[in-house]
């Protein structure tokens, strides 16, 4: 018997418990809440918002107001400064830094001990679960597990007290018997400078059994690339012939898919999504055939949900999960037990089932583009840029975009930075295909391309290689679990990039 086949008996118990999130949803999620309430009672924040007093979902809605980090940041610095039962009884020790807003270059997200096992590392373990569940025959155990993380760094010289990628604080703090199954070792997983550590983990593991993957897609690319640079194969699966899975997270996989295929051509090669971010561990992919993820509901999160076509009104309506419908776009508000309190996580969802609630990412909150009235979405983005690449066999790294709101001729434009690993063979045909097929799936597009009045063709521009890490190295954001904002309103990244694309 594997070693594989063993250790799945440890995961048929919680197999066994995910079914209730066919039947319970609303049951399980309402003691999730009650949990948190109870925890948070004694906190400064729960005494300043009536938690005591707070005993339904109801009262909850009423007593605690909607939350973005900018209402959150002064009790984070105060909790990184040593402060207890601030947000979250006790202290807390871990902060992953996160993408930052208006006012900071960077965010810094409680990550308790609670949280740290009832949220992230019980994501971790259901990915296993489901993915050992719908491949009974996998021996994922018999190999190594190559884990790519970021960094981090001392948090205030609080001792014990770390601040850095979320990746990064996980693997600090994982239990010392999980890293004999994990590469590359511990110290090139956690260094800062991406270009070595990208180096340093494709010598340390190319001669590894390694069965599992796990990463950002564009990252986990990257040293991929460089794997086989070194190794001289054609194909990763000369390199690792058991390699079985990926799990991955954090950006939309469609556009690296094709490159993925390309790379990895063995028929038993699987692809997982999880949506693990700072905040919390979310989603799983729970049937290959479908790309919804399943909503986890029995973790430390309790969940609400904002109609984007109320958001940024003065007073929007707010649901629980038994609330939504399907079909419909949705920001997304989590409580949790890392002190996140009705905290607006900037990301947008829709569901597309509610026996079990599953859903799909259609966005951020911040990243769209809405310059004439048009709307466009990232998933509206993402499914252009898939159709364009399939038409014309191109293949895509990384892509920006942004309106042109009047050139000199008077022309109002979205105007796009695409780094492209397959040039196509005609960009302007590309171009057009792109255009149609946003015009398809967003009425709104649709609308105001409509003979040219309002918007007019959308423009192409051909980024030189490496100009996205550039600018990501320029930011200091170069690997860890950061990202290519996709769509903005400005144009003050896009104008960033195009001035390195020149040079």
């Amino acid at each position: 018997m594997s070693l594989t086949s063993l250790a799945s008996f440890i995961f048929k118990p919680r197999q066994k418990e995910l079914e209730k999130y066919n039947t319970a949803a609303e049951e399980l999620q309402q003691k999730v809440l009650s949990s948190l309430i109870e925890s948070g009672r004694e906190t400064e924040y729960g005494r300043n918002h009536l938690l005591k007093n707070t005993h339904n979902y109801e009262q909850f809605a009423q007593n605690i107001p909607v939350n973005t980090y900018e209402e959150m940041k002064g009790y984070i610095d105060r909790m990184r400064h040593g402060e207890q039962n601030v947000l979250w009884p006790g202290g807390v020790k871990w902060y992953a830094k996160s993408s930052g807003t208006t006012n900071d270059k960077s965010k810094f997200i409680p990550v308790s001990a609670d949280g740290l096992h009832r949220i992230h590392y019980k994501g971790g373990f259901d990915a296993v679960a489901l993915y050992l569940a719908n491949h009974p025959h996998s021996r994922i155990f018999d190999g190594k597990s190559l884990i790519l993380g970021g960094s981090h760094s001392p948090n205030y010289n609080l001792p014990g007290s770390l601040v850095g990628d979320l990746s990064a604080i996980l693997i600090e703090n994982i239990n010392p018997l999980a890293n004999w199954v994990r590469v590359p070792k511990k110290e090139t997983a956690l260094l800062s400078d991406f270009e070595i550590k990208r180096d340093r983990i494709a010598r340390e593991t190319m001669n590894k059994n390694v069965t599992t993957i796990s990463g950002v897609p564009s990252w986990m690319l990257s040293v991929l690339v460089r794997v086989m640079e070194l190794s001289e194969k054609k194909h990763l699966e000369e390199v690792w012939p058991n390699l079985e899975v990926f799990w991955h997270g954090g950006i939309a996989f469609t556009p690296y898919r094709q490159q993925y295929e390309q790379l990895i051509t063995s028929s038993k090669m699987n692809y997982m999504e999880t949506y693990n971010a700072s905040e919390g561990f979310f989603g799983l992919q729970s049937n290959p055939s479908d790309k919804s993820m399943l909503l986890m509901i029995d973790y430390d999160v309790f969940y609400e949900f904002i109609p984007m076509d109320e958001f940024g009104s003065d007073h929007p309506t707010v649901v629980p999960l038994w609330g939504v419908e399907l079909g419909k776009n949705y920001a997304m508000l989590i409580s949790t037990s890392c002190g996140l309190w009705r905290y607006m996580i900037g990301d947008t969802v829709q569901f597309t089932s509610k026996d079990p609630y599953k859903f799909i990412i259609t966005g951020r909150t911040k990243y769209f583009i809405n310059a004439f009235g048009e709307e466009l979405i990232m998933d509206n983005a993402e499914q252009g840029l898939a159709y364009a690449c399939a038409k014309t066999g191109a293949q895509i790294l990384d892509y920006t975009a942004a309106p042109v709101y009047m050139d000199s001729n008077a022309k109002c434009r979205h105007q796009w930075l695409i780094e492209f690993s397959k040039e196509p063979d005609n960009l302007d045909e590309f171009s057009t295909l792109l255009d149609k097929k946003l015009q398809e799936i967003n009425s709104d597009y649709e609308a105001k391309r409509y003979h040219d009045v309002t918007l007019q063709h959308l423009e192409i521009i051909k980024a030189r290689p490496n100009v996205f890490n550039d600018w990501l190295k320029s930011k200091g954001k170069l690997g860890g679990q950061h990202k290519i904002p996709r769509l903005s309103n400005s144009r003050k990244n896009i104008d960033e990039m195009l001035a390195m694309n020149r040079e």
